[in-house]
């Protein structure tokens, strides 16, 4: 087999994979779930790409449109070998402008058509695919910035804490017309979700995190008047959802001791010679509610044999070698992690056997 032949392979795999891990939990996959499980772009770039402060999402995804578009191909005769349902899907900005998304920096429509497809399992019912369908074409909230460096207005060149989009420029409140909104910190989902749906105009506050390279939610900017309704109906059931939080909390918890459960127990089945105890130690780690671990991400969540083995990686490297010692004596991680290889393979071998 040639060099292109393998590396075509390689890919097919690897957008199959990613597919299927997208298609099982939501029962529908578009070319951004393959973009992001292949990892050549990360959520946070998508939400750069969604909110207009990028012109493409090409300018944010670490290869150039020509291999994304062979994903793509690859995503349809995937899709197609299983008999998936064909749709569309359209993307328009969370800025004020609400222009059009394109996927590549040139913007062909043959192209940009062929990345606005999205497959439906079979097994959903017309209706269901009719709703996510409806789902995926609204637009996103508009999208405010509160910036971390400088920044002038292009509409009247002064500052300001916020700033959102128009025509790929930030523009202030005043410019946009959004100046007489009211800001409602993150911290309360009921006044926060009622706020917004009595409010003619919203739009969602985030703020770039450099530790952890993301935009993060600081609030919501709504009518001072729809606040002051939301506050009332919040008062009025407040003992009401106290109950209906903590049945919630009790639901969930139940859920991750199942989860929890289910990882184990693949964890014995690929590493048969895995204590138990141990097992279990590292999928009650691995599967910590919003801990960020392996075990918490979409593969793990079907139980996907890679994330698996991830997850007890994870636990050798850090309890069988001297990884942690290294870096405490601040070997480089990446040097940390080939002086300990051979180690977490011998484990791992053991425990297949």
């Amino acid at each position: 087999m040639g060099n292109d032949e393998a590396t075509g392979s390689r890919l097919a795999g690897r957008v199959a994979r990613a597919a299927h891990e997208a298609l099982t939990l939501r029962g529908h996959v578009t070319a951004i779930d393959v973009i992001t499980g292949l990892r050549w772009s990360y959520i946070r770039d998508i939400e750069t790409w969604r909110q207009g402060r990028a012109d493409s999402l090409e300018r944010v995804t670490a290869v150039n449109a020509a291999k994304m578009a062979d994903a793509v191909a690859l995503l349809r005769e995937w899709a197609l070998a299983r008999g998936l349902v064909q749709g569309e899907s359209t993307y328009v900005s969370g800025g004020r402008d609400r222009r059009p998304l394109r996927f590549t920096v040139d913007g062909g429509e043959e192209a940009e058509r062929a990345f606005r497809v999205h497959w439906f399992s079979p097994e959903l019912s017309e209706a269901r695919r009719k709703r996510l369908a409806e789902r995926e074409a609204q637009p996103p909230d508009l999208t405010v910035v509160a910036p971390l460096e400088p920044w002038t207005c292009a509409g009247c060149g002064d500052t300001g804490p916020h700033h959102i989009m128009e025509d790929d420029r930030p523009h202030c409140l005043t410019c946009a017309d959004m100046d007489h909104l009211a800001f409602l910190p993150a911290g309360n989902a009921a006044l926060s979700r009622r706020a917004k749906k009595e409010s003619v105009l919203s739009a969602v506050v985030v703020r770039f995190n450099r530790r952890r390279k993301r935009f993060e939610r600081q609030g919501i900017l709504v009518e001072e008047e729809a606040l002051a309704r939301a506050e009332e109906q919040c008062l009025a059931d407040e003992e009401v959802r106290l109950r209906r939080r903590e049945r919630d909390r009790l639901r969930r918890e139940a859920g991750d001791v199942e989860f929890q459960a289910e990882l184990a127990a693949e964890i014995r089945r690929l590493f048969p010679e895995c204590p138990p105890e141990r097992a279990e130690t590292i999928a009650l780690h691995a599967g910590l509610r919003g801990s960020g671990r392996v075990g918490r991400t979409a593969a793990a969540r079907v139980l996907d044999e890679r994330a698996v083995t991830l997850a007890v990686v994870a636990s050798v490297r850090h309890l069988d070698t001297d990884y942690d010692r290294l870096l405490m004596a601040g070997v480089p991680r990446q040097d940390a992690r080939d002086r300990i290889r051979d180690r977490i393979d011998q484990v791992l071998t053991a425990w297949r056997a």
